[in-house]
């Protein structure tokens, strides 16, 4: 092998032991803390962190030890355990494991590099990496992620339906008050009927609790109703009152599509745009509506 090649192998060993290494404690640590509250999914990341600490063994024997010290990323594992207290442990996972196809090619780069007598062991790493996030996708569908789509589909409804209410009643009253009022009213009653939507949805082949879905669905839909509300009620600047509402809808747009774009792989971009378009588009159509109701009928409220 040359220097060059060496080298390689030892830059790509280097940078998989620390990653391994930090991975290993992140699932160290958050085994421990689920291990009273859900032992399951304890035992679960538990064996994740055995995986990865064998990964790490395997690629410290191709690190110059002597020149280089491997220390966990503690910042990455303080990070990943915050990421646990606010979104639970699936999430942190999730997003832990997020660059696995980054890691995977920088494996597969240095392939030709690994001794014959590794390459069993080198191609089992490879395969633990593609595998084992899937692994505990699968195993986890029936705990609280497999209700991401309740909740998603609350926030995304109210995001679209109260800001089109809330830009067609300012149309209407001229009245930032009223305007919020009604975005209230309108979310409350609707989050009732999307919850019962969500429960008759679940009904039909959905494996959790329809009383659940019904719940995350509608509260939600409600919470998001009345954020978005709150701006008229401390303005009575029309322009400033929907100018921020609408920016509270953006930044719960952008919490929603990061936070799917971890858990379910879709592209952030792509979803956020998508969906911040059909917002503002359904608000100015309403807003438009609501002017021409307010000329046609001569309201003055």
């Amino acid at each position: 092998m040359t220097t060059e090649a060496t080298s390689e192998l030892t830059l790509v060993a280097t940078q998989a032991c620390r990653d391994e290494l930090t991975d290993y404690e992140v699932y160290r640590r958050l085994s421990e803390e689920t291990r009273e509250k859900s032992p399951k999914l304890s035992e679960i990341l538990s064996k994740l962190s055995d995986t990865e600490f064998k990964h790490y063994q395997f690629w410290k024997k191709y690190v110059a030890e002597k020149k280089t010290s491997i220390e966990v990323n503690n910042l990455i594992v303080r990070f990943v355990l915050l990421l646990r207290i606010f979104f639970g442990p699936t999430f942190a996972v999730k997003y832990l494991e997020r660059h696995e196809n980054k890691v995977i090619r920088r494996y597969k780069s240095v392939a030709h590099l690994i001794p014959s007598e590794d390459r069993a062991t080198f191609q089992q790493i490879i395969s633990d990496e593609e595998e084992h996030e899937d692994s505990f996708t699968n195993q986890m569908q029936k705990g609280r992620i497999s209700y991401l789509q309740f909740v998603v589909l609350g926030l995304a409804d109210a995001l679209v339906e109260i800001g089109g209410i809330h830009a067609g009643s300012l149309g209407i009253y001229n009245s930032t008050e009223l305007t919020g009022l009604a975005g209230i009213i309108a979310g409350a009653s609707a989050s009732i009927a999307m919850a019962s939507a969500a429960y008759a949805q679940a009904k039909s082949g959905f494996q959790g609790s329809p009383v659940l879905s019904a719940f995350y669905t509608g509260i939600s839909y409600f919470i998001n109703a009345v954020l978005l509300a709150t701006p008229y009620f401390l303005t009575k600047t029309m322009s400033l009152a929907i100018s921020s509402s609408l920016t509270v809808a953006v930044a719960i747009i952008a919490f929603i599509s990061y936070y799917n774009s971890v858990i379910a792989n879709e592209r952030f971009l792509r979803y956020f745009g998508e969906l911040t378009g059909i917002m503002l588009g359904a608000s100015a159509a309403l807003y438009v509506i609501g002017e021409i109701i307010r000329l046609l009928l001569h309201i003055t409220v």
